[in-house]
């Protein structure tokens, strides 16, 4: 019987199956932030476990809120940057280096086709765009892949969703995933893998299947699953040139992480791509999803432009081309926050930091703050906001705030009028 990716991984990665349908599968990566990880890291202290199994294979940063705003989180950045330091663990990023870190892993090469990662945050499911299994997962969890080097999961099940096709102009990855969430709903895929496939997924960039895999866990999936193909290979080649004799020859290796034609599906979604309209998010759930021109004319107070889901070179470069000559609306306050350093220097190298700024957004450092209301963003009650981060749950950004998610295109055009509308009215 053919095998998923998923299947596949797990294959590779298994060292005990304790239960039926239950795997133990030895870890490529764990990754820890400054806000679920110090839990973990006072508990293993406690239980004098504070070991871990592998130095390189621990990435860490502060990301969530960075700068600190105050002295909780001044001591939880100190709890995980003294642990980094106690235990040698090089891949640690401190503030001044750090980024969004499902931005800045991928960026440093920290993920290969076929690995296996966890992390105690939710949209772990990011690096699944590689064509890894990625999961985000609890603190207990956490604790034994940072001692052990390994994790209990359930055998995977998969849904396949191919987008057959090509996307229209004006309509991003952020569509396609809302969309796709839509159809799913956010039960969905609960406890399962998505495999995104199609012509339209073949077609996109790096960033755009880091964004339709960052959101397979608002439809419940537990990670979400691009093809390794030549596009995977060109981004990590700086990273993987001394490993291979030729790209060629990574292709071919990391071609074994595709599914077999026979795989089985709990379930196949298809989508004709010309079909999929821009479109955001309404109420508290990111299955209530309508189209730009339902909501048209929809005000709102902030825009905001960045995270794990939206806030890489190719995001900035799509809005600044929407901004470049234009005003914010009075009514709306605006901020970018580039995901990564390497980001914020290639976006002032190319002139879109200016643009922003021009524009009368508010630029700030990288950081998570904002997308789950700690800081550099917060809403008050009442204010509604065009964000392009991942989640527009109840007070997700400041209590008794509306998110309305959308792409970088549909929140610059937002941005310029003040109220939600197509990005195409400001393509020159």
């Amino acid at each position: 019987m053919g095998k998923t990716v998923a299947q596949k991984i797990f294959d590779a990665h298994r060292i005990d199956a304790p239960a039926e349908g239950v795997s133990v599968i030895r870890l490529d990566r764990v990754f820890c932030h400054e806000i679920t990880t110090p839990i973990t890291i006072n508990d293993l202290v406690a239980k004098n476990l504070d070991r871990v199994f592998d130095t390189t294979k621990i990435k860490a940063v502060i990301d969530h809120v960075t700068p600190a705003k105050d002295s909780k989180t001044a001591e939880q950045g100190k709890t995980l940057r003294d642990w980094a330091n106690r235990h040698g663990i090089k891949d640690f990023f401190d503030i001044g280096r750090n980024g969004v870190c499902h931005a800045i892993f991928p960026e440093k090469g920290f993920v290969r086709p076929g690995f296996t990662v966890i992390m105690g945050d939710s949209h772990t499911c990011t690096h699944g765009a590689f064509g890894a299994f990625a999961a985000g997962v609890g603190s207990t969890d956490l604790e034994v892949g940072i001692l052990k080097g390994v994790c209990a999961l359930r055998d995977p099940s998969t849904i396949k969703v191919e987008v057959k096709g090509k996307l229209r102009s004006g309509v991003y990855a952020k569509d396609l995933i809302l969309w796709i969430i839509r159809m799913l709903t956010v039960n969905g895929a609960t406890d399962q893998v998505i495999e995104f496939a199609g012509e339209a997924v073949d077609a996109m960039d790096m960033g755009s299947r880091m964004t339709l895999c960052n959101m397979a866990i608002e439809a419940g999936a537990t990670c979400g699953i691009c093809y390794p193909d030549k596009t995977t290979v060109d981004y990590l080649w700086e990273f993987i040139a001394d490993e291979f004799a030729s790209k060629e020859a990574a292709l071919a290796a990391y071609s074994k992480f595709r599914p077999d034609a026979d795989a089985k599906y709990t379930r196949v979604v298809t989508i004709d791509a010309a079909e999929v309209e821009p479109v955001a998010t309404i109420n508290y759930k990111p299955d209530q999803v309508r189209t730009i021109a339902e909501l048209a004319g929809t005000k709102v107070d902030q825009v905001y432009i960045g995270s794990c889901t939206n806030g890489r070179i190719e995001d900035l470069r799509i809005a600044a081309g929407i901004l470049k000559g234009r005003k914010i609306a009075d009514s709306v306050r605006a901020i970018v926050s580039p995901a990564t350093p390497k980001i914020y220097s290639m976006a002032l190298a190319e002139g879109l930091i200016q643009i922003f700024m021009d524009a009368g957004f508010c630029v700030t450092n990288p950081t998570c703050g904002a997308c789950l209301g700690m800081s550099n963003g917060v809403l008050a009650k009442g204010e509604v906001c065009a964000s392009t981060t991942n989640r527009n749950f109840n007070g997700r950004m400041g209590k008794g705030g509306m998110v309305h998610l959308m792409s970088p295109a549909s929140a610059a055009a937002t941005a310029i009028a003040g109220r939600i509308v197509n990005s195409p009215l400001f393509v020159k």
